[in-house]
Formats: structure tokens, sequence, C-alpha cells
């Protein structure tokens, strides 16, 4: 059984930040899960530009608002705590908050939990 608490994860190598972001990265590749899962941060005046395609990555609004717009078709999703999305095609997207978003995210196959994106918005492809 693994139990962590956010608390102990905070300030830690396991507390990953970028421009516009930080992520709590609590289960990782190594804890054998099949997938990650991070309590994540979006903040306020970014527009992340993100483009998983070596990922899969679920995404439930748990605090804040913003949009987030599916870069193929143009639509643009208000979210807002209770709204859930799906990147189930690797799709490229942007994300921004109105006010600062608390995001739970898994991501499959999981990160090692070092990653930051890169310039196409994408995390690298996993070599675990």
């Amino acid at each position: 059984m693994i139990i962590r608490d956010l608390a102990d994860i905070v300030g830690t190598d396991m507390d990953v930040k970028g421009k516009g972001w930080t992520s709590r990265r609590l289960l990782l590749a190594k804890d054998g899960m099949g997938f990650s899962l991070h309590d994540t941060l979006i903040h306020v005046g970014y527009e992340l530009h993100l483009h998983y395609v070596n990922h899969l990555e679920a995404v439930y609004c748990i605090e804040g608002k913003g949009r987030i717009l599916d870069k193929a078709t143009g639509k643009v999703t208000d979210l807002h705590p209770g709204v859930v999305y799906a990147l189930n095609e690797h799709d490229d997207h942007m994300i921004e908050a109105d006010e600062e978003m608390r995001m739970v995210c898994v991501f499959n196959p999981p990160v090692t939990g070092t990653e930051v994106h890169d310039e196409t918005g994408a995390y690298p492809a996993a070599t675990e």
C-alpha cells in the first residue's frame, strides 16, 4: 500500500514548477501503478500551450475557473469545479486560468517525476 500526504510533497523534488503551473506528483512511474497522479495548480496570467504527444491525460477541476481551447476544432470549454476533460487523442490544447485552478491529473504512461514541458508543450516519452 502506498500512502502519501500532499503536505509532505510540497517543497520536495516531487513538487515540480514551470511557467504558469505547479505539479505536485503524488504517484509516479516508480510506484508501479501504470499511471501517475498529480495535484496541479494552473496560475493566473499565463496561457499554457500543452500537447502531450507521448501521454494520455485525464484532468478533473476541483478549484478555480478558467478555460481550455481545443486547437484542432477551436472549441473553448469553461473549466470550473466538477468539470473533467480527457485528452484521449493526444489533443493539442491551451489552458488559461481566470482564478487559480487546482486540478487532479492522471497520466498514462506515468511520468517519472522530473518532466517539464518542452517547446511543443509535451513531456518527453517515458524511459522507464
